[in-house]
C-alpha cells in the first residue's frame, strides 16, 4: 500500500515527531511504501479562495509554492494520513493549510450525494484518509471528538472517507504498533 503522511508537527524535536518516525519506520518495515511530507519544511502559501486552481490553472494552485507536492502525494496514495498534535483544541495551522491547498483535487462543479451538495471528483480515485492526533495535557475527549468529526467531513468533501482516527498520546494512548495495525486493518 502507498501511504502519504502529512506531518503537521511544527516542532521537529517533539515526542509526537519521534512517534511519527516510529510509525513510518514500522509501516516501511511491514512492506508499505511511505512518503512523509514535513509540512513545516515546505512553502505553503495558504488558500486565498481565488478560484484560480479551478479556472486559470485547473487542478493546480496558481500560487508558486509547494502545494503541488502535497496534491501529488495525496492523489498518488492509497491512504493519506493526516498527523498533527492538538493545539488549542484542533490540529495545527500547518495541517489545515495543507488540506486547504488540496482543493484543486476536486472540480468547482457540484453534484448531490446523499442529499448534500458536494464538489464533483476530478480524478477516478482518491485515497482513503486516516487521522493521527497527538493529544497534549490541555486536550480532552471533546477536542478529539470535534476534531475527528471535522476531518471526517473534510474527507467526505474531498471524495474520500476517514477510515481511522487514533490518538498518539494522552489518555487514550496508542502505540506505534497499534496505529500501524489500525492502518493495515483499514486498508
Amino acid at each position: 500500500m502507498r501511504i502519504a503522511i502529512l506531518n503537521g508537527e511544527p516542532d521537529p524535536l517533539s515526542e509526537f515527531e519521534k512517534y511519527l518516525h516510529r510509525v513510518a519506520e514500522r509501516l516501511t518495515a511491514t512492506g508499505h511504501a511511505v512518503e512523509t511530507i514535513e509540512l513545516r519544511a515546505i512553502d505553503l502559501k495558504g488558500c486565498s479562495g481565488c478560484f484560480g486552481c479551478w479556472v486559470k490553472t485547473p487542478g493546480e494552485c496558481v500560487k508558486r509554492d509547494d502545494s503541488a507536492t502535497v496534491c501529488r502525494a495525496a492523489i498518488a496514495a492509497d491512504l493519506l494520513v493526516l498527523a498533527s498534535p492538538l493545539i488549542m483544541g484542533f490540529t495545527t495551522a500547518l495541517l489545515k493549510r495543507a488540506a486547504d491547498q488540496m482543493i484543486p483535487l476536486i472540480h468547482p462543479y457540484f453534484v448531490v450525494e446523499g442529499g448534500e451538495a458536494h464538489h464533483r471528483a476530478r480524478y477516478a480515485s482518491y485515497p482513503e484518509w486516516g487521522l493521527l492526533l497527538g493529544a497534549g495535557e490541555d486536550s480532552d475527549a471533546e477536542d478529539i471528538e470535534i476534531t475527528t468529526a471535522i476531518w471526517r467531513r473534510t474527507a467526505r468533501n474531498m471524495k474520500s472517507r476517514l477510515v481511522f482516527a487514533a490518538v498518539a498520546d494522552g489518555a487514550s494512548n496508542c502505540t506505534a504498533v497499534e496505529v500501524v495495525d489500525a492502518i493495515v486493518a483499514a486498508a
